[in-house]
């Protein structure tokens, strides 16, 4: 009887979880970018003029590994960072435990509940290709109409695959509750899978290569490509013994990973931080947000985790921080501007740019996102020999831009809606917002900040590659070529990229539609770049359409900085749509 209990004690959690998750716009969001992806794949992909049939068991079961690693591990961690952490947001973490609910049961529901979501999202892939089978194009070939093999294949090679990633985002996200934390390991995952693949698979035997995937990207080898068209689709795909042992194995890794949650896990705050630290940026967020406001102090904002004394004394700690100046304030509660004009807003927009780098500075995430960055960027140039463009010194900045431009996509994304809406996630917007700073100052502290963080990163993969030349003795160093390459094309781009974001985030007010919207957009611009689509109207950053030679040759030079131009301009244009669209409407005159 206590076991039918707990059995419909965390069946009732989860459901209530499946019920939160269809009010949310991500899910609806994934399902649409999941079942585009299988349109592509049906038009596009392998089979057209091959003579494979797209609904043969084979190519069923052969595009499903690579659809579960191409995406899935970035929806993944999208869908399981934070089902823990909104209850805690939300402040219902109380009541919910006050129930006769134990954590086990608390967290296998929700859980159970996020994968399922999840597990239906990604399904919209194989719905999509079943669908198909009835949509008649020239040169696809299609057999009689398959039913089972679809949830078959589907249930084997990809929601086994991800049970363990939304075991290990799920338990990391609980623990620490920070969602960034899972992002960061979203994003972690394919050099480290790569890497995985390359250096340590390929050197086994096929045996304990299919054992040791866990995307199962190697088991697919023996069918042998190479026959012909008339075999391979009269193939019969049958689940041989290693790929059991492995699909057990990662199951098993699952259930280890949910049973240290429910070992580790626990209600109580971690420090006087844990009570605001949830989805903002930085669990240090509070620190930067809400300093001592005795009377004695009203010091600019500083890094102290004390809660405010009062509200008068939080807003006159933030005014002070955005009006440095002032030196009258009103009696009660408002405040009176003395000081107007450029140089007033100019003082503001510091104050204001130095409070996000110290939310930067605190951000945590930083510490992985920062280094494996630089790594990944870096890692063909110090480890394998790359030819030599023009001269040694084109082609390591050549190499480590292109490798930099997709982190630089990714970090203007996350780091601008992260920037945009921890305000209202730490509940500080409407004291900001009762500040007399105009919305220029709000919205340029933080593209500025995101822009120049950007900014330092390129120039510590710069410095990096330059280092790593000189170690490796391909002297003379030509810092001209560096400057040329990371000026004209990743400057620009990095510009574009978060204004493109700011915008985004104030159109769509909500950061994880934000980041649904803006991989789906980079992950279907990068496939039509990829099949030749790739006019520079519609490809700001300049994706394979340049060279280092383009850039020492006058016309072609010529026509790229006009480009660069007509990308910046775009930039100015998204920000001031921006500033028009943004929600804050501050007031004219007395606060």
């Amino acid at each position: 009887m206590a076991t039918t209990n707990s059995v419909r004690t965390v069946g009732a959690i989860a459901y209530n979880e499946v019920l939160l998750n269809s009010k949310r716009v991500a899910p609806y969001a994934i399902a649409i970018l999941c079942a585009g992806n299988a349109l592509l794949w049906w038009a596009k992909g392998p089979a057209t003029g091959q003579g494979w049939a797209t609904n043969a068991d084979f190519f069923i079961a052969g595009v499903l590994p690579p659809y579960s690693f191409l995406f899935l591990p970035l929806y993944t961690a999208l869908m399981m960072a934070d089902p823990v952490t909104r209850d805690f947001r939300a402040g219902i973490d109380p009541l919910l435990f006050s129930k006769p609910v134990t954590h086990t049961q608390y967290l296998l529901g929700k859980f159970f509940g996020s994968f399922l979501v999840l597990a239906c999202c990604q399904s919209a892939f194989s719905i999509m290709f079943f669908v198909l089978q009835w949509v008649p194009k020239q040169g696809m070939v299609v057999q009689e109409k398959k039913f089972f093999l679809y949830p078959k294949h589907f249930l084997v090679f990809v929601v086994i695959s991800h049970l363990v990633l939304a075991a290990i985002y799920f338990t990391v996200g609980a623990l620490t509750r920070n969602a960034k934390i899972v992002f960061g390991l979203g994003i972690a995952f394919y050099p480290v899978f790569i890497a995985y693949q390359t250096l340590f698979l390929k050197k086994l035997p096929v045996l304990w290569r299919v054992v040791l995937d866990p995307l199962l990207m190697n088991w697919g080898n023996p069918w042998g490509y190479q026959r012909s068209p008339e075999v391979l689709n009269r193939l019969a795909i049958v689940y041989d013994s290693n790929l059991i042992i492995n699909r057990v194995g990662m199951i098993a890794l699952a259930a280890t990973c949910l049973t240290i949650l429910c070992k580790r896990f626990t209600i109580a705050e971690r420090g006087k931080q844990e009570k605001f630290s949830v989805l903002n940026l930085s669990t240090a967020a509070e620190g930067v947000y809400y300093p001592d406001s005795s009377p004695a102090q009203f010091e600019p904002i500083v890094a102290r985790s004390v809660p405010p004394a009062s509200a008068d004394g939080l807003k006159r700690t933030l005014s002070q921080a955005l009006i440095p100046d002032a030196s009258t304030f009103a009696d009660g509660n408002d405040l009176t501007i003395v000081n107007e004009g450029i140089r007033a807003n100019m003082n503001k927009l510091i104050a204001a740019l130095g409070v996000e780098f110290r939310l930067l500075v605190a951000e945590r995430s930083l510490v992985a996102v920062m280094p494996l960055t630089v790594l990944v960027s870096i890692f063909e140039v110090a480890f394998y020999n790359i030819p030599a463009d023009v001269s040694r010194s084109a082609a390591y900045a050549t190499n480590t831009a292109k490798l930099l431009l997709l982190f630089l996509i990714g970090i203007a994304v996350f780091y601008t809606g992260e920037a945009m809406h921890r305000d209202r996630e730490v509940r500080i917007e409407p004291v900001l917002w009762a500040t007399p700073a105009p919305n220029n100052v709000l919205l340029l502290s933080k593209f500025l900040a995101t822009f120049l963080l950007l900014v330092s990163l390129i120039v510590i993969v710069g410095v990096a590659a330059v280092a790593i030349q000189i170690f490796r003795g391909h002297t003379p160093v030509d810092l001209l070529a560096f400057l040329r390459v990371y000026g004209i094309i990743l400057l620009p781009g990095a510009f574009f990229l978060t204004a493109a974001s700011l915008l985004l985030n104030v159109i769509l007010r909500n950061k994880y539609l934000v980041y649904v919207v803006s991989i789906g957009t980079a992950a279907g611009m990068f496939y039509l770049y990829s099949n030749g689509y790739n006019h520079w109207l519609y490809n700001p950053v300049m994706y394979r359409l340049w060279t280092y030679g383009d850039l020492t040759h006058a016309t072609t030079l010529r026509m790229i900085l006009w480009q660069r131009l007509c990308c910046t301009a775009l930039a100015v244009g998204c920000l001031g749509l921006t500033h028009v669209l943004f929600a804050c409407k501050c007031r004219r005159g007395k606060s």
